[in-house]
């Protein structure tokens, strides 16, 4: 049985993962319904979170959902919103049995749809995968346990850590394929996040390009001052895809609302007292927003604010086999950092390779 537990609540959550970067601020929650050891019913969360991946797999097994076993990724819903709640459906169908990966990470619900559920007669196991499920499920547990969206940090760097030559250039270290990966990366995240300076040097686009996908992450930029170009691409397609400028509160009002004129979403942010922005309060800012995935492609100096910070979960290194030298840009910027046991720690995850590339994923 545990084996039967394991094969279909992966397929669940290979279901989810197909979803993710459409469905904030709900999680990706995959749901399988099995009877008589056929799938009879498959759904995932819809884009914009609603509906959820349960009343989905119901519609699609229909009668056969009776004495049916369900898996779904994470602890079906039991409170009213803007529609039933999916242990409610779940009950109303009739399945025998549900399976859970994860339960609800909001203190004011965990729980109480396993409760639901058993208090209806029904079986109910949990726990099946549940580290992959957290995982999978990482930017919404994160937003609920501390307000903050989960944070990929992106990297292409040469062999010796170098992200541009010394004159700024940086495309392309990578090849093709390293580019393609990076694509289906953002493709899986709320929003791509970048610093001014990348935007004002490379005057990117930061959308989702050759993979055939409709739906393109909203884009993030984090300009103190706003002194980024008010013709740059991004501000030219404002209207059409999501594009969330991060400011102090004091930057200029005049380009707030040029900017906003532009349809860009501003968030201000207060300054320290050295005049910078605390990554941790921008990205606490966007979760509020309802961004719970953020794919950071900005350059050296984001990267190590967001390190310093510790609001970083997830590295993915993309690395060239060229060699730039010290000359060349580093792909951190200074953390000030004099022991060892001080340093941010990773552990290695996954590694492959891309073309004439290699690819490696640090987690926290």
């Amino acid at each position: 049985m545990k084996a039967t537990h394991t094969r279909f609540m992966k397929m669940a959550l290979a279901l989810g993962q197909r979803a993710l970067g459409r469905t904030a601020p709900n999680p990706a929650v995959g749901c399988v319904i099995v009877k008589d050891g056929r799938v009879v019913g498959r759904g995932v969360t819809a884009r914009g979170g609603r509906p959820h991946g349960e009343p989905q797999a119901l519609a699609q097994a229909g009668a056969r959902a009776r004495g049916a076993c369900v898996y779904v990724s994470l602890e079906p819903c039991a409170h009213e919103g803007q529609t039933p709640p999916c242990a409610r459906a779940l009950i109303d169908a009739g399945v025998a049995q549900v399976v859970i990966a994860a339960q609800d990470p909001n203190p004011d619900v965990r729980g109480r749809g396993a409760a639901m559920l058993r208090a209806a007669g029904i079986q109910v196991v949990t726990g099946v995968l549940e580290p992959e499920a957290t995982i999978a499920h990482g930017g919404f547990f994160k937003v609920m346990q501390q307000g903050l969206p989960w944070v990929t940090l992106k990297l292409a760097a040469s062999l010796d850590g170098r992200i541009a030559t010394q004159g700024g250039q940086s495309q392309w270290i990578t090849g093709p394929q390293a580019r393609r990966m990076v694509h289906l990366q953002r493709a899986r995240h709320d929003a791509v996040l970048v610093g001014a300076g990348t935007l004002r040097a490379d005057d990117p686009s930061l959308t989702v390009r050759d993979l055939g996908v409709t739906h393109q992450p909203a884009r993030v930029v984090m300009s103190r001052n706003l002194d980024i170009p008010l013709n740059a691409k991004l501000a030219q397609t404002a209207h059409d895809i999501p594009v969330y400028l991060v400011h102090s509160t004091d930057a200029d009002v005049n380009l707030v609302s040029a900017w906003q004129g532009l349809g860009a979403h501003m968030v201000a942010v207060p300054a320290n007292a050295a005049r910078h922005m605390d990554p941790r309060a921008a990205l606490a800012a966007l979760a509020q927003a309802g961004l719970t995935r953020i794919y950071c492609e900005g350059g050296g100096m984001l990267a190590s604010a967001l390190l310093q910070r510790d609001v970083v979960d997830e590295i993915c290194v993309f690395q060239a086999g060229k060699v730039i030298g010290v000359e060349g840009r580093p792909m951190i910027g200074p953390l000030a950092v004099d022991q060892l046991d001080h340093a941010p720690a990773f552990h290695l995850v996954d590694h492959h390779r891309l073309g004439p590339d290699h690819m490696t994923t640090w987690r926290r």
